[in-house]
């Protein structure tokens, strides 16, 4: 006779229940499980220096966004790209500094190796040294990402009208 728990749509990953982790037709989804392999931090290939480089531009330019919209200087023009721009800064160096204490605790000096719970981490990853060159990366990475949306932003009726001025042409 059949186990009536193999006809459950959700299931304890890899059948052990106490990893604290369900298996749910989305999350173990071979789509999901592709989506998530393209993402930087999962990529083959990729020292962790460019990873976090990669993440960092993508969180440093989209940071600066909810800032200028919905932050306190939003009814001051000159003034509302400015804040966002100190904002996400900000935002990018407590993310900085998050990760150096992450990596402090994590790894110590004697042990150069650290099992992570996700078997699609790096190995990279998984020591101090490559946790230190991803937290730089993100550094660099999430600055530049602030300062090129705050250029654009800043710029926007240059731009626009460079760009209006090649397609009407």
């Amino acid at each position: 006779m059949p186990d009536p728990r193999d006809a459950e749509l959700i299931k304890p990953f890899n059948g052990d229940p106490f990893t604290g982790h369900l298996a749910t037709p989305i999350s173990a989804s071979d789509f999901t499980k592709a989506y998530l392999g393209n993402l930087p931090i999962y990529r083959k290939g990729l020292s962790p220096l460019v990873r976090g480089l990669e993440i960092g531009l993508a969180h440093g330019y989209f940071l600066i966004g909810p800032q200028i919209v919905f932050g306190p200087l939003r009814d001051y023009g000159e003034a509302a790209n400015l804040g966002g721009l100190y904002t996400a800064l900000v935002l990018v160096l407590l993310g900085t500094i998050g990760l150096s204490l992450y990596g402090l605790v994590s790894f110590k000096q004697d042990d150069t190796s650290y099992p992570s719970a996700n078997p699609m981490t790096p190995d990279a990853l998984r020591n101090s040294e490559g946790w230190s060159q991803y937290t730089a990366g993100f550094f660099i990475g999430g600055m530049g990402g602030v300062f090129l949306a705050y250029f654009l932003l800043e710029n926007f009726n240059g731009l626009d009208a460079i760009f209006r001025g090649l397609v009407n042409n």
